[in-house]
């Protein structure tokens, strides 16, 4: 009898529509494990409207990593922006444990369970700072329980759920800032006055690039060896995401999986899709493609993610955004808008446009040095800013979702090897 032949394990990177359509529906379901995530049923419910030199009430919702550093800026903040930190909660005991002692005693709550910070009427606003896979769910639940809501970027990990988070914020009016702070940085601010004004004519295409590199292995941060099924909710770490056996690595490494992150294409490049699209203009993505692989961590039993991607986006404004990510080689592209009219360049702080020639007697060249960079805080005083007099913050919810639809569609056209197609008015995506 002849052997049964081995079956080669399956690339990661090629999966069918139908399994991403499947995730994208199990990531935003209510029901995953058995008491933790089915979801309260929130009724919209009004937050409290806030004056200007009221106090605001910060909760956060995952305190290890990045949300540790927003605990300690908000801290630092808490004076000059009248804030006070009051609620903090994880699944992982020894990180809440280590968040209780720095919110404000004695009303400072820590809870395991976020749903229960979120009933807490104390809370005026979230930071939301968990894996990706977790954006939509978290950040819905927040808006309909009346929270004002900052997210860590990408907002979401699939680009259906984006438009889901997009509904529920334009429903009940909650002001959402993704935490992808080059929004705040002033020089693209100032980019998007000089193409209004007219000075580099119509947008054609731009470029950015995200490059770094690590030579022990992008994200493979300190896994605890005190960890265990014990003191970490693993259950609730999966919450969407396919069931595994529990897995330490996957908890505190989780960006190298596909079931909980998309790698470069969310953690790194929307910090540079984001003020790209503020500056030449919000619109939503027609067709993306992308390309890359495992250049270098070509180990599937590693990571699933790539160490090397590139994305082309057209927008239904007639451009085209080029972005190339890279955690094995830090040399990148220099930030640059092109237009019919001339051409801007970023670096730094400082900005330099040239007119093109036949525009030289009409376009005057400009250099210019502003701002003082992408700063965290100030991204998130801008939040606090806008909670209080009801305004829109620099990474509001109307350019992150165009973004985050660009992102998403970006992995399924890596993953799938297609091109995606997207279309604004019927929401609808599919391959071209």
């Amino acid at each position: 009898m002849e052997a049964t032949q081995k079956k080669e394990p399956r690339d990661p990177q090629q999966v069918s529509r139908r399994t991403f359509m499947r995730a994208a529906s199990a990531a935003t379901a209510a029901a995953t494990a058995a008491g933790w995530a089915k979801s309260p049923v929130y009724a919209i419910a009004p937050g409290r409207v806030i004056g200007a030199n009221d106090r605001v009430n910060v909760g956060h919702i995952g305190v290890g990593g990045m949300g540790g550093g927003h605990l300690r800026m908000i801290r630092n903040q808490t004076q000059a922006l009248n804030l006070a930190q009051v609620a903090v909660s994880d699944i992982y005991r020894p990180r809440l444990d280590r968040a209780r002692t720095t919110i404000e005693a004695p009303e400072g709550k820590a809870y395991h369970d976020y749903r229960k910070l979120l009933e807490d009427k104390d809370v005026d606003a979230v930071i939301i700072a968990t894996p990706e896979h977790w954006h939509a769910i978290q950040t819905i639940e927040a808006v309909e329980a009346g929270k004002h809501v900052y997210c860590e970027k990408p907002m979401t990990r699939y680009p259906e759920e984006a438009l889901r988070v997009y509904d529920a914020v334009k429903k009940t009016g909650m002001v959402v800032q993704v935490g992808s702070q080059g929004c705040t940085d002033l020089k693209w601010h100032r980019v998007h006055e000089i193409i209004g004004q007219g000075k580099v004519g119509k947008v054609l295409w731009s470029q950015a690039s995200y490059c770094r590199q690590n030579p022990a292995g992008e994200w493979n941060y300190p896994i605890d060896a005190g960890a265990s099924p014990d003191n970490l909710d693993w259950q609730a770490f999966l919450g969407p995401a396919p069931k595994r056996a529990f897995d330490p690595e996957r908890f505190f490494r989780w960006r190298k999986y596909w079931d909980y992150s998309t790698g470069i294409l969310g953690d790194l490049l929307p910090h540079r899709m984001h003020p790209l699209v503020l500056a030449a203009g919000q619109a939503w993505p027609r067709r993306v493609v992308s390309t890359g692989g495992q250049y270098v961590e070509r180990s599937h039993k590693d990571r699933d993610v790539a160490d090397t991607v590139f994305i082309l986006a057209d927008f239904e404004n007639d451009t085209t955004i080029f972005l190339a990510g890279c955690t094995e080689n830090e040399q990148g592209l220099v930030d640059t808008i092109r237009g019919t009219k001339g051409t801007v360049t970023l670096g730094g702080q400082r900005i330099e446009l040239k007119p093109e020639k036949p525009y030289a007697d009409e376009i005057d060249p400009l250099t210019e040095t502003v701002g003082r960079g992408e700063p965290q805080d100030l991204h998130e005083a801008n939040w606090i800013e806008c909670i209080r007099t009801n305004k829109l913050p620099n990474c509001n919810i109307e350019l992150a979702t165009r973004v985050m639809v660009t992102i998403g569609l970006a992995e399924r056209a890596y993953r799938e090897n297609k091109c995606m197609l997207f279309d604004p008015k019927t929401r609808e995506i599919k391959a071209g």
